[in-house]
């Protein structure tokens, strides 16, 4: 009877967290269905928990980056760690979007699509070496603040790091710094996940409130086409990655230890906001930290699986809308070409920017004013699906990584530490 209780109160201990983040999401999607516009008032409440996610995100991603690069005993290692870190993106993205073509091939999307007259954004035009520049960098300091320059913040602290690196005993106060910081915002990302249940739940309750019934639209074949590779690409590709990076044991692991920075992928749909919940998740997963603090925060910005399957949707979806052939050698090849550069540029916040489709609708020379808005609809009702695969995707390539880095036996040795 005492074994039972232990056995009970350690599963309990053990799961709380994810029991409790299963609670609030399961209750916020009844009140979805039942309320449907009706739970906008409760919105508020997760845009309250995304608003605190999305201002730690800042100096989290800046004291990972940075202490991580200060505390490594020798620069060439993380010239190294980078050539892989590419090479893993660059394959990840490049297998999703394949298998992507191939369900598009497959199973044509081949019907009228409602064309919704939503507003268009505003686009500015600039110059390539002027958007390279925005990319890359920013005008001042401030800036670097804003999550909307994500990879110039990254580059930053990188830059930081190796500065603090090369100061040697001079900069061992400014390293320290740089490690209290980055416990300090550990404990304070913590602190804020406590808040999650009610967070997510409110945010499901409005994404099915509001979204849900448009899946049974005009846009339903490309939508169900879209999550059934996805979902098909998540459970046997993920697993595949897992087991190649650890065996058996990677497969258990990775499993185990994926299930809240899943559900806060699905809820928040951002993989920024997904940066904390990946980063717990990959410290339990015993991934060393120099190349957790360096793969998920750059796989944010930079490495998306589930965007470079809906770029390839997206495509198919407006080819069929002006009866064009998608399955021709050429316009495949240039969609795979858009859908690397997409993973690159596209924003990690929700719904961020429609970079990656006005790239596509001028590539092809597709009128604008009747292509983007049914790229948008669809780029938003396949949000969280992608966002599920762009954060899960940084944590399963991290493993990779790591094997890659260290070795077969990384986790089998990490474990037994």
């Amino acid at each position: 009877m005492n074994l039972k209780n232990t056995q009970s109160g350690s599963f309990l201990k053990n799961y709380k967290s994810i029991l409790l983040l299963l609670g609030g999401i399961q209750a916020g999607s009844i009140l979805g269905l039942v309320f449907g516009k009706g739970v906008e008032v409760i919105k508020p409440l997760g845009d309250i928990f995304l608003n605190l996610l999305f201002t730690a995100i800042i100096p989290l991603i800046f004291f990972t980056i940075a202490s991580s690069i200060a505390n490594l005993e020798k620069s060439e290692k993380l010239g190294k760690l980078f050539v892989i870190v590419i090479g893993v993106f660059l394959s990840t993205v490049l297998i999703s979007a394949i298998l992507m073509i191939v369900g598009v091939l497959l199973f044509p999307v081949q019907q009228d699509i409602i064309i919704s007259k939503i507003p268009l954004e505003t686009i500015q035009e600039s110059s390539t070496g002027s958007q390279i520049t925005q990319l890359l960098t920013a005008s001042d300091f401030f800036e670097l603040l804003s999550r909307k320059n994500m990879l110039a913040l990254i580059i930053f602290s990188f830059l930081i790091g190796f500065a603090s690196l090369h100061s040697g005993e001079k900069g061992k106060d400014f390293s320290r710094f740089l490690n209290s910081g980055n416990e300090v915002m550990k404990q304070l990302l913590h602190m804020i996940m406590k808040t999650a249940p009610i967070g997510l739940g409110a945010y499901f309750a409005y994404q099915v409130g509001i979204f849900g019934p448009q899946l049974f639209g005009a846009y339903a074949k490309p939508l169900g086409l879209y999550y059934a590779v996805c979902a098909f690409y998540f459970v046997v590709f993920f697993s595949l990655y897992a087991f190649i990076a650890g065996g058996k044991l990677g497969f258990k692991v990775f499993w185990k230890n994926n299930i809240t920075p899943s559900l806060t992928a699905l809820g928040t749909c951002s993989s920024i906001a997904t940066i904390p919940a990946n980063l717990e998740g990959a410290e339990k997963m015993n991934i060393p930290s120099h190349i957790r603090n360096v793969v998920i925060p750059l796989g944010a910005p930079l490495h998306k699986d589930g965007s470079s399957m809906s770029s390839i949707i997206k495509i198919a979806v407006i080819f069929a809308m002006f009866g064009k052939d998608f399955t021709d050698p050429y316009n495949l090849l240039v969609a795979l070409g858009i859908t690397v550069i997409v993973s690159v540029v596209e924003g990690g916040i929700p719904n961020g920017g429609y970079i990656g489709e006005i790239l596509a609708i001028t590539v092809y020379g597709f009128p604008m004013e009747q292509a983007l808005p049914a790229a948008m609809i669809v780029g938003t009702l396949v949000d969280p699906m992608a966002t599920l695969l762009n954060a899960n995707g940084d944590l399963v390539s991290a493993m990779v990584v790591t094997r890659i880095a260290e070795g077969k036996k990384w986790l089998s040795a990490n474990l037994a530490a």
